[in-house]
């Protein structure tokens, strides 16, 4: 034993506390969702819900070094004219003042889309808990239009159509497996196990929410990566399930900073 670790016994359940809580489980066993509620989607959902986003941002942000406190003037201001001081600053790579925008977005996509999201460290998360919710059934399954097959090798690959064989196959498996995945979730719920164990069974296709929130030089960077375009500098290949979250990022940046996701895209999808 190492000096001066000291060892507890675990506390073994009497058997009156085991029978109260499957008699708890039970009680409440209307709060799980059975098997046959659930749900199958092929999108993402993504909700601009809070913004302090524009322009005129990146602006007075750049102004400060060289005008000080006169830059306040340019809190406000009308962007249109500093197109090129915004195409200058995005060319040149001066990223900070890019940072002086944020934009949050309330998203539902699978876990596995997650994996990948919270790969970018630039940004902050809240996503909901398993271990203080019961997870909704709700589990992504490719839709015909998701291409299936890889061919190239990698870093110089892309996906082709997949068969009709080939689709049966992945929604027969997808379909099988989560409701036996689901059902055993709920079974151990229903058995009094903690919702944290229980979730161990779910697949990363399920769904989850969080709230996202990130700065526009955040944003060009998750872009520049998670988006195939011909207009990039650097090709990128993402998967197409977080693809479809960039996009839906894109469309509200292109919205609220209209002249700087132009500076962005004639820059060759170059984060700054």
């Amino acid at each position: 034993m190492i000096s001066g670790t000291r060892w507890r016994a675990a506390r073994i359940p009497h058997r009156s506390d085991v029978e109260h809580s499957f008699d708890a489980a039970r009680a409440t066993r209307s709060q799980y969702v059975s098997t046959d509620e659930i749900q199958f989607r092929s999108d993402v959902t993504v909700e601009l819900v809070k913004s302090s986003a524009g322009d005129a941002d990146v602006v007075f942000a750049a102004r400060v070094s060289t005008m000080g406190e006169r830059s306040l003037a340019d809190v406000d201001a009308d962007a249109s004219e500093s197109g090129g001081l915004i195409r200058f600053l995005m060319r040149e790579r001066h990223g900070s003042p890019f940072e002086h925008s944020v934009l949050t977005f309330y998203v539902q996509a699978p876990i596995f889309v997650w994996r990948e999201h919270m790969r970018h460290r630039m940004t902050s998360y809240n996503e909901e808990s398993g271990r203080y919710r019961v997870l909704d059934p709700v589990f992504y399954v490719p839709g015909p239009e998701r291409k299936l097959v890889q061919i190239g090798k990698a870093g110089a690959y892309e996906f082709v159509d997949g068969t009709q064989e080939q689709y049966a196959v992945v929604t027969d498996a997808v379909r099988e497996s989560v409701t036996t995945a689901y059902a055993q979730y709920t079974r151990m719920l229903e058995a009094g196990v903690a919702r944290e164990v229980a979730r161990a069974v779910l697949p990363v296709n399920i769904y989850s929410s969080a709230y996202v929130t990130m700065n526009a030089r955040a944003l060009m960077n998750f872009l520049s990566l998670r988006t195939k375009s011909e207009d990039s500098r650097f090709p990128s290949y993402p998967q197409r399930e977080i693809e479809m979250v960039a996009e839906r990022y894109e469309e509200a940046f292109a919205s609220l900073m209209p002249i700087t996701h132009a500076a962005f895209v004639a820059n060759g999808r170059v984060a700054p």
